[in-house]
């Protein structure tokens, strides 16, 4: 058991009857009259729901106990996406619930971080960019192309994005993981 004093970014909290919140932002509150607090904004680690929670200070939090390892993605079975620890060639089944929408963006070979809990898989965090190649996409039309227009276009895990006009099918193009935004070609 820790307090909220010891609370900072990123710590993993255990509330209401076993539910794992991530903390977002906290903030010591010293009021000129009454006792101090900690306002805290939570993210729920499964559902991704963010609340406001207020603690009075010095109050006992559970602190939960979350590893987090840098793993490869080696392919997808169907019911689950296998991981592998580079450093002892573990292999960790996750569940396609927990993978989601990262699926999108997940090609082999590509390293992620994976967080475990008490060996239960929580969730994957992908690079903030990755590189990918248009697997399908329409020609633009000659004289669209002054207008700053985007046509979607299929990347090769299947996922669709929207592309500027001039992106033409087999180019690699740099996707946002957290939006699916294009960014930019790769040379």
């Amino acid at each position: 058991m820790a307090t909220t004093n010891d609370l900072k970014n990123g710590t993993t909290l255990r509330l209401d009857g076993g539910e794992l919140w991530n903390v977002v932002e906290f903030q010591h509150v010293k009021p000129g009259k009454g006792g101090a607090f900690v306002r805290t904004k939570l993210k729920n680690v499964v559902s991704g729901k963010v609340v406001d929670k207020t603690f009075n200070a010095g109050a006992k939090v559970e602190i939960a106990n979350v590893d987090r390892r840098e793993m490869q993605y080696l392919y997808n079975d169907g019911d689950s996406f296998v991981f592998m620890d580079t450093e002892t060639y573990d292999q960790l089944n996750v569940p396609n619930e927990v993978v989601g929408d990262n699926a999108n963006f997940l090609l082999e070979s590509a390293m992620v971080t994976v967080a475990n809990n008490e060996g239960n898989p929580l969730y994957i965090e992908l690079p903030a960019a990755v590189e990918m190649e248009i697997s399908q996409t329409d020609p633009g039309i000659q004289g669209d192309r002054s207008t700053g227009g985007t046509k979607p276009a299929t990347l090769e895990t299947g996922a669709v994005i929207q592309v500027p006009l001039f992106i033409t099918t087999g180019e690699r193009v740099k996707v946002d993981t957290r939006s699916g935004d294009y960014l930019g070609r790769v040379k």
